[in-house]
């Protein structure tokens, strides 16, 4: 959506066009939910958690002022509202620790990610994902999925961009560590049964 059908709509919407409210929910529910899943966990929250955030982008419509792509500004709104459940339910997450993976090793396990192509294979991507911290999978999410920049995720998390970049890194390496856990077993079957 363009900067220009974006003001369009938040204007129709200011106006009481509910149909024009319909169509920024469109646009971004199925975002807002992917970004509320990774942070919460857990389906029904991540359901909840996307009902609020266009509640609060519903009311906070009129105050917004267009200093960033309205996308951007969603993304945030989503981002602040599962925080605070987070911060409700007083819930802590599994970190994995950081292996000491080499660059070479990392820029592999790129290579194999961009490779995975099977509907299984993104399974797994998602399954490990989820294993991650709720940061780190909103970073990467944003990062990879979404390819924002990262003065866009910086505006949505309230971090300079160079935190931001040392986090998506950080979190790589920690997402890494997971994938390469799940992806030997399977190599090894692989190479098993080509054997056989």
């Amino acid at each position: 959506m363009t900067t220009d059908q974006e003001m369009l709509i938040i204007n129709k919407i200011i106006g009481g066009d509910t149909q024009a409210f319909a169509v920024l929910v469109d646009c971004y529910k199925d975002l807002v939910f992917t970004l509320a899943l990774r942070m919460l966990k857990n389906r029904e929250e991540a359901e909840e958690v996307s009902q609020d955030t266009f509640i609060k982008i519903f009311k906070a419509l009129p105050k917004f002022k267009g200093e960033s792509k309205l996308s951007t500004w969603a993304y945030k709104v989503a981002y602040n509202t599962s925080l605070d459940r987070i911060k409700k339910n007083k819930r802590q997450y599994n970190e994995v620790t950081i292996d000491s993976f080499s660059e070479n090793q990392l820029k592999t396990l790129d290579n194999a990610l961009e490779i995975m192509e099977t509907v299984e294979q993104q399974q797994t991507i998602q399954n490990c994902l989820l294993q991650l911290s709720s940061k780190d999978s909103f970073l990467l999410t944003l990062f990879y999925f979404e390819e924002l920049s990262l003065e866009e995720i910086s505006k949505i998390v309230n971090m300079e961009a160079n935190t931001v970049k040392v986090n998506i890194h950080r979190a790589r390496k920690r997402l890494a560590s997971i994938l390469k856990q799940k992806l030997e077993p399977e190599t090894i079957q692989s190479y098993e049964r080509a054997t056989i």
